[in-house]
């Protein structure tokens, strides 16, 4: 029984020690993978802002967007950028909202940028062609869907929306075949 309790007690407090050495970012990420949104808001307001990274800023919009506070989240993405433009994450959470928003121009303007920061996320283009579904295009939204398709061939919802193109632009050749692997992937799951 002695045993059993010096085991809890070093297991209580080495996670104690390795909490301490948690810088605060690494703090606010742990609090953010357990779901404690307020927890990982405050340890990242506790970051003075001249020292905050490009991750930082983005986990701030992402915890702001998930308490549906979709303009602050917006504003924290563009901080994220400004720290760091090359950092494709913010572009991608930017796009997303303004997808979601019914903007898709400006949508496309930022998965324009993911893309050419990340050419093998095929999310980004999943969305991309998703935007210009939006407004239209079937054409370029086929060119996004055919491309995510190929960086990612198992994802039921590319396939689905590559074979929806097709058959908005009257290839139903090609739109049945897409339409059947989209089936197959679905009763794998």
């Amino acid at each position: 029984m002695k045993r059993l309790v010096l085991i809890l007690v070093c297991i209580i407090f080495c996670s104690f020690a390795n909490a301490e050495e948690m810088t605060k970012s690494q703090q606010a990420v742990a609090y953010y993978n357990d779901n404690n949104i307020e927890g990982a808001i405050n340890v990242l307001k506790g970051i003075p802002e001249s020292d905050k990274t490009a991750e930082d800023w983005l986990l701030m919009g992402n915890l702001l967007q998930d308490k549906n506070q979709k303009a602050e989240a917006v504003f924290m993405f563009k901080r994220a950028i400004l720290v760091d433009k090359n950092y494709y994450k913010p572009y991608f959470n930017l796009a997303n909202i303004y997808l979601d928003e019914e903007r898709p121009l400006m949508a496309i303007d930022n998965y324009k940028t993911v893309i050419r920061l990340k050419h093998d996320f095929p999310y980004a283009y999943y969305n991309m062609g998703c935007a210009y579904l939006k407004t239209g295009d079937y054409k370029k939204a086929k060119r996004y869907f055919a491309k995510a398709v190929e960086l990612k061939n198992t994802e039921p919802d590319f396939q689905y929306n590559l074979a929806y193109c097709y058959k908005k632009l009257n290839n139903s050749k090609l739109a049945n075949r897409h339409l059947e692997f989209y089936n197959k992937l679905m009763e794998n799951r």
